[in-house]
């Protein structure tokens, strides 16, 4: 069913900035109308500045108002599955994005929810 979403997180892929790392990461966020917000690693040499692919994406929807999310695809050239960070779950989490997507370079994926990833984030705390 995500196969589409997990092309267009391979796609993204393709503009990852990450001469430190070399690990090119792409990620593609589904929001309810159906448009998809790509993103990619952009890394700095103050590794703290990096962001990470899926934060782009979801900083790029809400950024042009978008607050309603289906699932997010996250890939990488790695033959493993590429998971979030830490920090990248809580965002998603904050942003009730339901379902992710887990890929590798072969195209395979797992899907897992946020609640999955992420058992006792801070969603209750803020009361949002």
């Amino acid at each position: 069913m995500y196969e589409k979403l997990i092309d267009e997180a391979m796609e993204a892929k393709e503009n990852a900035y990450a001469p430190y790392s070399k690990f090119r990461v792409g990620a593609a966020l589904l929001d309810k109308n159906y448009k998809v917000y790509r993103g990619c690693n952009v890394e700095n040499v103050s590794y703290g500045a990096t962001c990470c692919a899926e934060r782009v994406a979801i900083f790029k929807a809400i950024s042009q108002g978008e607050r309603g999310f289906l699932a997010i695809a996250v890939v990488s050239d790695s033959q493993e599955m590429t998971f979030p960070c830490g920090i990248c779950r809580q965002v998603m989490l904050e942003f009730k994005i339901p379902k992710v997507i887990v890929g590798n370079g072969n195209g395979e994926y797992k899907e897992f929810t946020i609640e999955d990833l992420i058992p006792h984030g801070f969603d209750k705390i803020s009361g949002v």
